[in-house]
């Protein structure tokens, strides 16, 4: 396995520039998860890093060597696709030994190298079908198993779980998971679900318009986001935002007010919010609780979501705004009935509106 480091790495087509310089360490063994938006360029990093994309600037390093301009066949990386790219007129032995067999490995070493990757994906059972007996999990377990007998130094997914439902989804996150902790691989996998970068990632790099916003531990990304981007962009339901005033603060801490917000306490201080009386609370769905009286946000019931393990209920403030609340328990609310909530103080966070 190998470490990649991308020094900024840039990449334009003609007068449009994707990538706007990156730099991001992976270590070696490392699972790493690019997310964020549509049109990001996440896919396209990810492309870059195996090849099939050049460089526009800036220096790509897998191991100790620039690979910049090595062909993607010698660069030791695997790919999987979230089309899949297995070929439907080949047995799951044939897909899956396709790579061996054009580089003419002998028929010994193939069949084991085989065998191994379809005894560690639980597909021993499966060699002699083809692709169409198959389901669409059992589809991309065939791709993961040819990038398996590769041996790369780096495996690349690029959304590989988007076009299966639900239920396959979360089968094949646990497949990839437990792939990663028995081939102690260094792992770089893009999504926009961000279920799959929570629970797979040793390291999120959140990205934006072509830059980097925020690289980290997913529980750093969740109590501690740089911007009022990240804050919003990882968590589900999305962190809610109250524009308040900063009544007075210290080194350390804060008191704001708005319309929807009593007067109270905030310990999470902000650089930038020294030249400015305005902010934007962030507080997570998760973090709101009802109270039967008191609270410092007030509101009506707009719609209720009910799942069993939590409710998610839609509330509109006396002010207009509206705000989530994500509740830890099955509860039922009547639309239109008045709600008072409060919210763990610590857990709040306060962003500069200039710098975000």
């Amino acid at each position: 396995m190998a470490d990649v480091t991308l020094k900024g790495i840039k990449k334009s087509y003609g007068a449009v520039d994707v990538i706007k310089g990156v730099d991001i360490d992976i270590k070696d063994g490392e699972f790493v998860v690019f997310v964020g938006p549509s049109g990001c360029g996440k896919s396209t990093l990810l492309r870059m890093i195996a090849g099939l994309e050049d460089i526009t600037g800036g220096t790509l390093e897998i191991g100790d060597r620039v690979v910049n301009d090595i062909p993607a066949s010698e660069r030791g990386i695997a790919m999987v696709f979230q089309s899949y790219a297995i070929f439907p007129h080949m047995t799951v032995r044939e897909n899956i030994a396709f790579g061996l067999t054009i580089a003419k490995t002998p028929k010994a070493e193939k069949d084991e190298k085989v065998m191994e990757a379809a005894r560690i994906l639980q597909m021993e059972n499966l060699l002699e079908r083809r692709p169409s007996q198959l389901s669409g999990g059992q589809r991309q377990r065939v791709a993961i198993g040819r990038a398996i007998t590769r041996n790369p130094q780096v495996f690349l997914f690029d959304e590989p779980l988007s076009n299966l439902d639900a239920a396959l989804r979360l089968d094949m996150r646990m497949e990839i998971g437990r792939l990663h902790k028995s081939l102690d691989a260094t792992m770089v996998y893009v999504t926009h679900d961000q279920v799959e970068a929570m629970t797979l990632a040793d390291k999120i790099v959140v990205l934006k318009d072509g830059y980097v916003q925020q690289v980290g531990s997913p529980m750093d990304l969740y109590h501690k986001p740089d911007n009022l981007f990240v804050a919003g962009f990882i968590g589900a339901p999305s962190m809610n935002f109250l524009d308040v005033d900063i009544i007075s603060r210290d080194a350390n801490s804060a008191k704001v007010n708005s319309k929807s917000v009593a007067e109270f306490g905030v310990d999470v201080w902000r650089e930038g919010l020294d030249q400015t009386s305005k902010a934007t609370l962030g507080i997570r769905p998760q973090d709101l609780y009802p109270v039967s009286e008191g609270g410092l946000l007030k509101g009506n019931v707009t719609l209720t979501e009910r799942l069993g393990t939590e409710t998610v209920v839609d509330i509109r403030l006396s002010d207009g705004n509206r705000l989530l609340a994500s509740l830890g328990e099955d509860r039922i609310f009547e639309h239109g009935q008045e709600i008072r909530l409060d919210f763990d103080h610590k857990k709040a966070h306060l962003f500069a509106p200039a710098t975000q």
